[in-house]
């Protein structure tokens, strides 16, 4: 069949564009796919869920059979019954009366996955393969193994169907434009031409995993990952630091082999091992499509809906979403487009609607036809109108501003990719001088506020670093997509089937498409976040409201609220603590040196506090033998008290009071000796702390009784008590502020970082956890040593005993 192409003498390349020849459409589509069933992957994802929609709303009288794998607990038949609940098959679910009913009717559900595709149902007429790894950027070995063998086991099973049967199978593979790869120029709608072998290239990636899992567990290299475990969580505990060294080493194997699947990709001609792995199953579908019709649907950069089931309708986010959001908070300063290549972006319901009518043709066995499903032919877009679009519509819609304002829009200047990276890499050395700094700055507000910022823009650069590196090329590629055979089949449309299938990328211009559809449908969600975000605050969702116990409950509480002391609900440490207990019971003369002797030894101890604390403690009681225990817990009791209490954080006491009010246990950890406790007994239900050893006469020995708890000593004493006890941790809270307390706060359910350290700061960011400052302002100057009083200071007895409810 020969159709006249509507469209200029020279296309937007440059090249007379001619009409071709190819399979048509005779009539209706539902009237051509009366009765079939069209098998299909992928249906969970952004192509495969319209092209289903458009089956059951559109053609009436086709069953889809859809090969969807169990995820978990959750079967496949579960997770299509929870596909069917989306806003777009409303409609379709009513006219069936239930979901159940329209799979009865219409749905075969399949469970499988790739490459372990199930047997397929004997009465296929059609098999629509829209599943794969759509990243840029997979491993390589899981790559090949979703997009090349993945190929050929549904087409093996699709063959052996058909053998059963004896019906002749319509195969329809979606690929991508990009196979074409690094290549310039006019992209005719044919087969590639290249001498790659896919079955070595399958082979040897497949290999790699295994020769990168044998190089990362290497002595050189396990010491390596161990020794950057243990910088960052020497403090926290040999077992935490292990399992951050697995953690990186797994880290280390997927990177190594995402890094091999580029680099042979791109020695080999493509961008990425994502188009690399696509180009090779053109090839597979080539070879074992050999006697039956094949079709090879190539779309160019799939977004957000034109028209169908509504305007912008887009399910996650894709290619472009990134960069634009990125632009519209302002963390995109440039990009290292050239301004005038072509971004070959289609909607996603022109690439359901031309996959559909290709599923009506019946091209020649041994002749595949390739559609290339694009707006580049007829409707170009460059990197600089893109730009342009996108700007206008954020400076007429802008994000709502935060503490700093509305966010302001870069001008991209488009200097190209070399000034790009030699901003990003001045960028990077500032970033390296601020992390040096920081590590020297002691402990604080402002050593915090620094840490944000350059986390901040440690996150920008990873952004800019993962984005601009993956889609560098596209934005400079000078690939022309011919779309002849998808035009003519266009144009052959019955005109009943124009409305709802039209697949013409000259339908729509980018002003609409781009500033009032597509933009607006993928800042929605972000802004409905936003404004979730900030009618909570910055609150962080471990930190829950307490409400107390009902009156007369007196039942046994399966909860725990447990405590960190010095830095936590306290300010001061315990060098602090033992100058007070220790000084006034000494001479002038001896005070003197017990300070100088202290000053002498302290940095040496605060470095060993860094490779272990508990080592610390114990070189730090050492100092308490020959003292008199009954005579420190007097002078803690009748000197030491007041002292104490006023240090404690007004906003701590109060968070206590409200876990007592709600009829939690509470509970105190610390590495403090167990006689500076004393004045906090009102408060905790149980107190673990450093016992000190006696002698026969009482006096210390300058050991402890037991080794302090510190660390993962602590997550391993809890667990045991919540096994005694019959309490649940994971619905119990935790307040610490060291990085060394990490394993504990891991523990429980309402972890909360109080003034903590930056290494702990970063990981309660990074696990969602909340983050509050609790802050006391004692009345007396830390140089000033107690002296003996009663029990109520500042804070005073009285306040902390006021009884729970039901006592």
């Amino acid at each position: 069949m020969t159709v006249p192409l509507d469209r200029s003498p020279a296309g937007s390349f440059g090249v007379r564009q001619v009409a071709t020849t190819g399979p048509g459409l005779d009539g209706r589509l539902a009237d051509l796919l009366d009765g079939q069933m069209i098998v299909m992957t992928g249906v969970t994802g952004f192509i495969g869920e319209q092209l289903l929609w458009k089956i059951l709303t559109e053609l009436p009288t086709t069953r889809a059979g859809v090969i969807v794998r169990r995820k978990g607990s959750q079967t496949a038949h579960d997770r299509v019954l929870a596909l069917l609940k989306k806003k777009i098959f409303t409609d379709v679910v009513a006219a069936a009366g239930s979901r159940e009913a329209l799979m009865e009717q219409r749905i075969q559900v399949i469970e499988g996955d790739l490459p372990n595709v199930p047997e397929l149902p004997d009465e296929l007429d059609v098999v629509v393969h829209c599943a794969g790894d759509v990243s840029f950027d997979p491993p390589i070995d899981q790559a090949f193994t979703t997009n090349v063998i993945g190929t050929q086991r549904l087409m093996e099973r699709m063959l052996e169907a058909s053998q059963r049967s004896g019906k002749t199978p319509h195969y329809v593979h979606i690929s991508t434009a990009y196979t074409a790869g690094r290549r310039r120029g006019a992209i005719p709608e044919t087969a590639h031409v290249h001498d790659i072998d896919h079955r070595v290239e399958t082979a040897r990636g497949l290999e790699l995993r295994a020769v990168v899992e044998t190089q990362s567990r290497t002595s050189e290299r396990l010491t390596a990952l161990r020794e950057e475990a243990e910088v960052e969580h020497r403090q926290a505990g040999l077992l935490t630091t292990a399992a951050d060294t697995e953690r990186r080493r797994k880290a280390w194997v997927e990177e190594e082999l995402v890094k091999a699947g580029t680099e042979r990709a791109r020695s080999l001609g493509w961008t990425d091992v994502y188009t690399f792995t696509k180009a090779l199953a053109e090839r597979v579908v080539a070879e074992v499509g050999a006697e039956i019709p094949v079709s090879v649907v190539r779309p160019a950069i799939v977004e957000s809906s034109w028209k169908h089931p509504y305007p912008g309708w887009i399910e996650g986010f894709k290619m472009a979403e990134p960069l634009i959001l990125a632009y519209g908070r302002g963390d995109l300063p440039e990009f290292p487009a050239s301004p005038d290549s072509v971004v070959d972006i289609v909607p996603c319901d022109h690439v359901v609607n031309a996959t559909l009518a290709v599923c009506a043709t019946r091209p020649e066995p041994g002749k595949p036809e390739f559609y290339h499903v694009n707006s580049g032919a007829r409707n170009p877009l460059t990197f600089s109108e893109l730009y342009g679009h996108v700007r206008n519509y954020f400076l007429a819609h802008p994000f709502a501003g935060g503490d700093k304002g509305i966010p302001s829009l870069p001008v991209w200047k488009f200097p190209g990719a070399a000034a790009v990276e030699k901003v990003l890499s001045t960028t990077e050395r500032r970033h390296k001088v601020g992390e040096a700094v920081l590590r020297r700055m002691p402990r604080g507000e402002v050593a915090r506020s620094l840490a944000k910022t350059l986390d901040k823009t440690r996150t920008r650069l990873d952004f800019l670093h993962k984005y601009l590196g993956l889609y560098n090329e596209y934005a400079q590629s000078e690939l022309h997509f011919v779309d002849d055979n998808t035009l003519r089949l266009h144009h052959c449309l019955h005109p009943d089937d124009v409305d709802a299938f039209a697949f013409d990328s000259a339908a729509y211009d980018w002003t609409t498409y781009l500033e009032e559809v597509h933009c607006p449908s993928i800042t929605e969600p972000v802004r409905r976040m936003d404004a979730l975000r900030r009618k909570r605050g910055n609150r962080a969702s471990t930190m829950k409201a307490l409400p107390p116990r009902a009156e007369g409950d007196d039942s046994p509480s399966d909860v725990v609220a447990v405590f960190d002391l010095d830095g936590t609900i306290m300010t001061t440490n315990v060098v602090e603590q033992y100058l007070w207990a220790r000084l006034p019971e000494l001479s002038n003369g001896r005070k003197v040196a017990e300070v100088a002797s202290l000053i002498r030894d302290l940095p040496g101890w605060l470095r060993a506090e860094k490779r272990d604390r508990g080592g610390f403690l114990r070189a730090m009681y050492r100092r308490y033998a020959g003292a008199d225990l009954a005579a420190l817990e007097q002078h803690v009791d009748t000197a030491m008290a007041g002292h104490i209490l006023e240090r404690l954080a007004p906003e701590a006491v109060r968070r206590i009071r409200e876990h007592r009010a709600a009829g939690h246990t509470t509970i105190l950890i610390t590495g403090v000796v167990r006689p500076l406790t004393r004045p906090l007994a009102p408060l905790f239900d149980v107190i673990v702390a450093a016992d000190l050893a006696t002698d026969e006469q009482g006096r210390c020995t300058g050991y402890l009784a037991t080794p302090a708890l510190v660390g993962e000593s602590r997550a391993a004493w809890l667990t045991h008590y919540a096994s005694l006890h019959g309490i649940d941790l994971t619905r119990s809270y935790a307040y610490a502020d060291s990085h060394s307390d990490l394993p504990w706060l891991s523990v429980v359910g309402h972890p909360v970082a109080v003034n903590p350290e930056i290494p702990l700061m970063r990981a309660a960011t990074s696990r969602q956890w909340t983050t509050v400052d609790w802050e006391s302002t004692p009345q007396t100057p830390v140089w000033v040593m107690p002296n003996r009083q009663t029990r109520t200071g500042p804070t005073g007895t009285a306040d902390l005993t006021e009884p729970r409810k039901g006592e």
